[in-house]
């Protein structure tokens, strides 16, 4: 008998958030359908063995992992168009963003990300819209971000939003900025209310502030040699089952912004939600963004979110 594929997939987070329930979702139906043809393990969390979270991408690459996730933005200084989905206030709702990474806009970035780094690309998780959360004050207006020290994802865009916004960006991998909220050395951070629950951020920042300012997918990488050589029906049933685990992830995703939310207001946090009016100062605040990005870019990208 052969050798069954084995299939490692890996992710940084606890086996609780809907991220490693869709790794789990995934192995599952694939165990249903291939049986004892493939051997599936799991490392939930590679920041358990002193991993940084950004390394999710070179194992991935490296094929140390067959199978991770990881926000787009960490890939953004080697794949340049995928900064076009940093931009600040992009989608309006969960469901236009859904819709623009299923369609169109996913597909492209898909084929940019496979024509300059060693993967597949086989869907897109939801980390969803992202708010920002402080140890100083509540925020209510770009002046209230004044001088305030707040980790950002490794992208030039996302630096250069907090930037127009009056704060001080700092670009920090997870396992730096969870050191640097616990010591103080940074004062904000900005992250969808379930990843500032799952990293316990909210144990020390006491104001929350509803931005929706990005939002932000994570695409499911596949190590490309090893995908490309398994045979055809093994590569069907994984993207099947990438699809159908996208599906069950988003839900999750609902679910657990909710509890997160309540989770703030359990730990006595304080959540300030924007009016209109105050919204329409921070999109004002980083127009300029738009302005390069519709120079540097052109209108094709900006097509593909319309539908």
């Amino acid at each position: 008998m052969a050798k069954p594929i084995q299939i490692r997939m890996g992710g940084y987070g606890p086996a609780s958030t809907g991220f490693s329930k869709a790794l789990k979702f995934i192995g599952d139906r694939l165990s249903e359908q291939l049986g004892d043809r493939i051997d599936v393990r799991y490392v939930w969390n590679i920041m358990d063995f002193g991993y940084r979270a950004e390394d999710i991408l070179w194992l991935a690459e490296s094929g140390v992992l067959t199978l991770g996730y990881q926000s787009s933005s960490y890939l953004t200084d080697r794949v340049p168009e995928l900064s076009f989905v940093d931009l600040p206030f992009l989608f309006a709702t969960r469901d236009q963003a859904r819709a623009a990474m299923d369609g169109r806009l996913g597909r492209f970035l898909a084929e940019r990300i496979e024509a300059q780094a060693g993967y597949r690309i086989l869907g897109w998780l939801e980390n969803g819209f992202r708010h920002i959360s402080n140890r100083l004050r509540a925020i209510h207006s770009p002046a209230d971000m004044r001088d305030m020290r707040i980790r950002v994802l490794p992208s030039e865009v996302q630096a250069r939003t907090f930037a127009l916004l009056g704060a001080v960006p700092q670009r920090l991998d997870l396992t730096e900025a969870i050191a640097a909220i616990k010591a103080g050395t940074i004062d904000a951070q900005e992250n969808p209310f379930a990843n500032t629950v799952t990293y316990q951020v909210h144990k020390f920042h006491h104001f929350h502030t509803v931005t929706n300012h990005f939002y932000i997918s994570r695409p499911i990488f596949l190590h490309r040699t090893s995908f490309d050589a398994w045979p055809h029906d093994l590569r069907d049933a994984l993207q099947q089952a990438v699809t159908a685990a996208v599906a069950f992830q988003r839900e999750r995703a609902i679910e657990e912004d909710a509890q997160a939310r309540q989770a703030l207001l359990d730990e006595g946090c304080e959540i300030t939600a924007l009016t209109a009016d105050q919204h329409a100062l921070f999109k004002q605040a980083v127009a300029p963004l738009w302005a390069d990005a519709r120079r540097e870019l052109g209108k094709n990208m900006f097509e593909m979110v319309a539908g």
